[in-house]
């Protein structure tokens, strides 16, 4: 595995926890490779928003409500905007390829073992494939660009890890009517559904976040 894959994944599955300060020479020795590997994917995670410098070293970002409340806001903007163009614009193939995206995220669903990370992994990857497709079915160039800076992995990651059976069916529930308000060519359906959806995530994420401080409160009293 590369650096940046390396330090990328332990973000995302909590071995290095928000505000937690990393150096260079920590995370060379983990690897056992040289500094300048670790000097590039550092460069590229702080791009990406994932990190951020200090005087000395570097920090795991440290997402507010605030923060979360805005990715988020941005997603559904941009997404729900893909949503609706998607269903002006979409060709049978695009069609086809949203279908079979969703298909796969569906047996991911069926497969999926509650805390298991690499089932959790598989989840996002297939939900990843699936909003990808209905970004490339708006035919819109510029905007997998903007996308791309507010899916931030890390929070996406953790609103699936909370997420129990029934949430990932309603998960899948709103895959299918965007599926079918885009091939109805339906831009209201889409784009609601698309901000429905998003905010299914959102919702989650602040609520578990409120229970993890709230039990932080707990173990200081």
């Amino acid at each position: 595995m590369n650096a940046y894959n390396f330090i990328k994944d332990g973000i995302i599955q909590g071995k290095y926890q928000p505000g937690m300060r990393l150096t260079e020479e920590k995370l060379a020795h983990e690897l056992q490779i040289s500094r300048t590997p670790i000097r590039e994917a550092i460069k590229q995670l702080t791009t990406e928003g994932l990190i951020v410098p200090l005087k000395r070293g570097i920090s795991v970002r440290n997402f507010t409500k605030e923060d979360i409340r805005q990715i988020y806001d941005l997603r559904t903007l941009l997404e729900g905007y893909a949503a609706g163009q998607a269903a002006v614009n979409r060709t049978k193939d695009d069609l086809a390829k949203m279908s079979k995206a969703n298909e796969l995220y569906e047996q991911a669903i069926e497969q999926y073992v509650e805390g298991d990370f690499n089932s959790i992994v598989r989840i996002v990857e297939m939900n990843q494939q699936f909003h990808e497709s209905v970004v490339a079915a708006s035919k819109n160039e510029h905007i997998h660009f903007h996308i791309s800076k507010v899916v931030v992995v890390p929070i996406v990651f953790r609103s699936f890890y909370w997420y129990d059976h029934e949430k990932l069916k309603r998960s899948l529930d709103y895959h299918k009517i965007l599926l079918q308000a885009i091939e109805s060519k339906d831009t209201d359906r889409a784009r609601i559904a698309m901000h429905e959806h998003i905010y299914q995530g959102r919702d989650q994420v602040l609520k578990h976040l409120d229970e993890i401080k709230s039990d932080h409160l707990e173990e200081e009293l």
